[in-house]
């Protein structure tokens, strides 16, 4: 078996018993890219210096026997929204090309202090905006699944490079489904956190009040493994909620005997695809047989959570991206004849056509005279969305849902129909607008083998249990040590 075919925990375990080292490992992860990510995309640079140095100085703490923790040495990578100090940041945007940040995200300093060697970042979609990675300045990032496919966006690249066995975990952020939707393409795991359970210090702003950054990886428990690491209180972050962090491993195999399992009805409508209905279906019946109860509940506002979605995201969008105005850091017009046109010209040429979308989107919802009519009105309706979790909650521990209506759609099959895009997070933004932690995980394939993902939502902090949730079906197939056909 090649070190790139083993799990992050797997890795791990192989770390501590010095069976290989770091070094050994992040150089067969730079050959795998270099060899398959022609073809997948995933990654926008590299950083192979400074991730080579990180793995040499783990193999030397390990050879100390004083290793920074259980995954000192575990290459890993993160989307392109996160700061990294030194190391390019853009956003998979024009307008901030040859920003190089001056400090690390807390998210990658957790990553460094915990001695995880970071190869470098992923493509997204552009500001995080789009569901298909189609939207990024770089161009768009291919599933190894089948390379003619999207492998979910926002953060595609942090999918496909799990997929493609390029490394071993990485970051991505969860705004209206961009962790969970990517993770269902690419037969991946992706965990949304509650809002406020990770920093977002240092993450690149698209809506304030809904992003979220978390781990992926290819198992439950390579993702509560990292999310142990990320998992902390930051004072730097005023949205960073002050509560207890578990641990996440201790109950991951403590299955789902004698819990209630919540099973959404407006998450089963018209217009699914058959194929990840039943793959959805024979996963309730595998939770039954695990002696879970499912229960029918209802989430009537579900149908409101869309609209509500565009619009409190891109009014935040609008505000968040006010910043960039080719002044202090990024692209700047260079034939602007006046400090007003180089606004309007770095904007033009810096910004791609779904950003410009958004940004107008979210000025008109917020300007004088709609703000009440809109705004104000959509964070009502989300208040309602919230009661409608709140209420569920009461009577089950999760629901449980598809992540995505569809699997892997063709690239280019929706770029020039925007609310056909939209709907690609029918099921996963109501989570964002109550937020709530979510996860995804593989759920099957279809005839053509494309992977289907299951979603899991739990209460607030409730991290723990949802990973057993998912752990307890994780074992009952063997989807996650499939291969894609690369």
């Amino acid at each position: 078996m090649q070190p790139t075919e083993l799990t992050l925990l797997e890795l791990a375990e192989k770390l501590a018993a010095r069976e290989v080292t770091s070094l050994e490992v992040t150089q067969a992860c730079l050959s795998r890219i270099a060899q398959v990510d022609g073809k997948v995309k995933a990654f926008l640079r590299l950083d192979e210096s400074g991730a080579l140095a990180a793995a040499e100085a783990s193999d030397a703490r390990r050879g100390k026997g004083n290793p920074l923790g259980p995954l000192d040495g575990v290459p890993v990578a993160v989307k392109d929204i996160f700061l990294t100090e030194g190391v390019e940041t853009t956003c998979a945007s024009r307008i901030l090309q040859g920003f190089h940040p001056p400090y690390d995200a807390t998210t990658v300093r957790l990553l460094k202090e915990a001695g995880m060697p970071i190869l470098g970042k992923l493509n997204q979609d552009e500001f995080a905006m789009g569901s298909s990675n189609e939207t990024s300045a770089c161009g768009p990032c291919h599933n190894p699944w089948d390379v003619t496919r999207t492998p979910g966006g926002s953060s595609g690249g942090s999918a496909a490079a799990l997929a493609a066995r390029e490394v071993f975990g990485t970051l991505g952020t969860d705004t209206g489904g961009s962790i969970r939707q990517p993770a269902a393409f690419t037969n991946t795991v992706g965990l949304k956190p509650t809002y406020g359970r990770v920093s977002r210090f240092g993450v690149i702003a698209f809506a304030s009040s809904l992003d979220v950054p978390g781990p992926l990886a290819r198992t439950v428990g390579d993702v509560a493994a990292l999310l142990q690491v990320l998992a902390r209180h930051d004072p730097r972050d005023s949205t960073s909620v002050p509560v207890e962090v578990p641990d996440y491993s201790a109950d991951l195999e403590h299955g789902v005997a004698g819990l209630k399992l919540g099973v959404p009805r407006e998450y089963f409508t018209e217009g699914m695809d058959p194929e990840v209905e039943a793959a959805v279906r024979e996963a309730l019946k595998v939770y039954e047989s695990l002696g879970a109860t499912l229960v029918d509940v209802s989430l009537p506002h579900t149908k409101y959570a869309l609209a509500t979605y565009y619009l409190i995201a891109p009014a935040e969008a609008s505000s968040n991206l006010a910043r960039y105005d080719g002044v202090r850091y990024g692209l700047r017009a260079r034939d602007a004849k006046g400090l007003k046109e180089m606004y309007g010209l770095s904007r033009d040429q810096g910004f791609g056509p779904e950003v410009k979308r958004r940004i107008m989107l979210g000025t008109y919802a917020l300007s004088a005279g709609y703000y009440d009519a809109y705004y104000l009105k959509a964070q009502k309706v989300r208040t309602l969305i919230r009661e409608d979790f709140n209420r569920a909650f009461q009577q089950v521990d999760a629901l449980v849902s598809p992540t995505s209506p569809v699997p892997a759609f063709k690239l280019g099959e929706k770029v020039e129909d925007p609310l056909s895009m939209y709907l690609m997070d029918v099921f996963t933004l109501p989570c964002n607008l109550a937020g709530l932690p979510g996860l995804s995980l593989p759920g099957g394939f279809t005839k053509g083998g494309l992977p289907i993902g299951l979603q899991l939502m739990g209460r607030p902090f409730d991290e723990a249990k949802l990973l057993r949730i998912g752990r307890a079906f994780e074992r009952e197939h063997d989807f996650v040590r499939r291969q894609a056909p690369l």
